[in-house]
Formats: structure tokens, C-alpha cells, sequence
């Protein structure tokens, strides 16, 4: 029986995946050729090439979609792991409401940033009050934004700021707390050092941020709402992508 169970259970999954990669290569084919997806019980049925230069072309994108999949299938799974807990924050600022979340936003940032008053300097207590705001506001505008409007909304506005509201507290709760620092400020100072040194060549990005900024205190705070926002979208495509290969109800 246990045997039974677990083979029909390794078939759904393989079934699974052959049917997402047939609709992501379909929509890839239809970039190009007309009628290519989910038209096995369609009336005109699947366009098909007929001429030799319409099959040389048909078969060269068909094969350099297949070798796209290998790199695209993986992101989609991401994407549909992202939008499985996306749902689920989702349904709880129903249950709760946009006020709700707010509220206990504020509650826990309102308490970190009496901690940081009681048992810190004036400027640290600053940066951190700062940084309390910013939370609070970004965990409001993420639920709001992730109730009005559609997809659109949600991949522009609502993933960054979610992303703000997920990152700036354990950067906030490390500069409170010193025994945090080695799990959070210095993997955060070593991918800072990555991006600059890969991502932010650009245009000499990287030599002014290093010529006028210190990654030290708030910064890292700071340097966190920067990322969260190609971040959030990054996600925001992934979902994207999940809802393309299977469309949410």
C-alpha cells in the first residue's frame, strides 16, 4: 500500500512538470508562430510549419526555447513557492485587515525602538526610530497595495516594500543587539562589497558610494531598503511567470 501511495504520488509530480513545461514552451513557441498553446482540443488545432524555411525557423526557436527551459523551469518553481506564501500573508491581512497589520507593525517596532532609548546612545536611538518608521510604513503600503489593484500592483509596489518590512528587522534587531553582528551585519558588509564590486560598476556607481558613504549603523538599514526593492520585483516576475505556467483561481 505504502509503495502503491508513494509511486502515484512520484507520477503526479513528473506529470506536473511535463504539463508546466509544455505550456512555458508553448508560450515561448507563440512568441513567434501563431496557435502553439493548449490548442490540443481547439477546432483550427495547432498551427504546424509547412514550407522548408518555415520548419528551419520552427525547429531552431522550438530547440533554443528547450534550452531556455533549463535555466527558466527552475525560477518558475521559485515563483510558484513565492506566490504559495504570498497567498498566505494575503489571507491574513483579510482576516486582519490593512489596520490590523499596521497596528502590530507598530507594536513590535514601537517596543525595539524603547529598547534602543533605554540601553543606546541618542544617535543609534535616532536610527533606529528611523528605521522603526520606515518598517511600520513599508509593511502598511505592502498590504495595501497587495488588496488594490491587480498583479501589476502587487509585482511593482506591494513585493518591495514587503521585502523592506521582511529585511529591516533583523538589520535593526543587530545593531541592537552586538552578539547578532556576525550573522547579519558582516554577511551583509560582504555582500555589499559583491555588489559593488559586480553589479554597481556601472557608470562608476561604485567609486562614488564608496567615496561618500560608511557601511556602518543606519547604513545597513539603508543599504537593505536598496536591495529590497529589485528584490520585490524580482519576485514580482517570478510570480509572474508562476501564474503564466499555472494560473492561480
Amino acid at each position: 500500500m505504502a509503495t502503491r501511495t508513494r509511486t502515484r504520488g512520484g507520477g503526479g509530480v513528473v506529470d506536473a512538470v511535463k504539463v508546466d513545461i509544455q505550456r512555458l514552451h508553448g508560450a515561448w513557441m507563440e512568441l513567434v508562430f501563431p496557435r502553439q498553446r493548449g490548442r490540443g482540443h481547439s477546432v483550427m488545432g495547432k498551427w504546424k510549419p509547412e514550407s522548408t524555411p518555415q520548419k528551419v525557423g520552427y525547429h531552431g526557436w522550438s530547440a533554443l526555447g528547450a534550452v531556455g527551459l533549463l535555466l527558466l523551469y527552475p525560477l518558475t518553481v521559485l515563483g510558484l513557492a513565492t506566490r504559495f506564501y504570498a497567498v498566505k500573508l494575503d489571507s491574513t491581512i483579510t482576516r486582519i485587515g490593512i489596520a490590523g497589520v499596521t497596528g502590530l507593525a507598530l507594536v513590535v517596532w514601537g517596543a525595539l525602538t524603547v529598547v534602543a532609548h533605554l540601553q543606546l546612545s541618542h544617535e543609534a536611538f535616532l536610527a533606529i526610530g528611523a528605521a522603526s518608521a520606515v518598517a511600520t510604513v513599508s509593511t502598511a503600503l505592502a498590504a495595501g497595495f497587495s488588496k488594490v489593484g491587480g498583479r501589476s500592483t502587487s509585482a511593482l509596489l506591494a513585493y518591495p516594500f514587503a521585502m523592506t518590512a521582511l529585511f529591516l528587522p533583523p538589520v535593526v534587531a543587530a545593531l541592537v543587539t552586538p552578539s547578532l553582528e556576525p550573522y547579519v551585519l558582516e554577511p551583509s558588509y560582504a555582500l555589499a562589497v559583491w555588489l559593488l564590486d559586480n553589479v554597481l560598476i556601472v557608470g562608476g556607481a561604485n567609486e562614488y558610494l564608496r567615496a561618500n558613504y560608511e557601511l556602518a549603523g543606519a547604513a545597513y538599514a539603508a543599504m537593505w531598503v536598496g536591495v529590497s526593492f529589485p528584490l520585490g520585483w524580482f519576485f514580482g516576475v517570478l510570480v509572474g511567470l508562476a501564474n503564466l505556467v499555472r494560473p492561480s483561481r
